[in-house]
């Protein structure tokens, strides 16, 4: 990510990936994988029944479902999402002056 200064501000250029741009934490990753790993189960689908549904192959689900998710994005794992009939929501928003920093939240309704 290049960094340029704009007059008071700095710039970043974005590769082109939010997600890697944000950095988010490993922790959002396995939260959505879990979520995923719950509709799996709650939908009875067997590893080749999801696979066909996701659009990849059993192996990936096999690597899904014990959490061996460094093949996987945020960006992907969110996708498996709304292909399993879940809607994902980003919400940014001010955080609180009782906070030092802002946070990264991930939950499943």
């Amino acid at each position: 990510m290049a960094i340029r200064k704009s007059g008071n501000q700095l710039v970043a250029r974005s590769p082109g990936n939010v997600f890697t741009d944000l950095r988010l934490p490993k922790q959002t990753k396995v939260r959505l994988a879990a979520a995923i790993n719950q509709i799996i189960k709650d939908q009875h689908l067997s590893q080749r029944a999801a696979a066909r549904q996701l659009r990849i192959n059993q192996p990936k689900i096999s690597a899904l479902s014990n959490y061996r998710l460094e093949g996987f994005s945020v960006e992907r794992l969110m996708n498996f999402l709304t292909a399993l009939d879940r809607d994902v929501d980003i919400v940014i928003r001010r955080k609180p002056r009782s906070v030092k920093t802002g946070r990264i939240l991930v939950t499943a309704a």
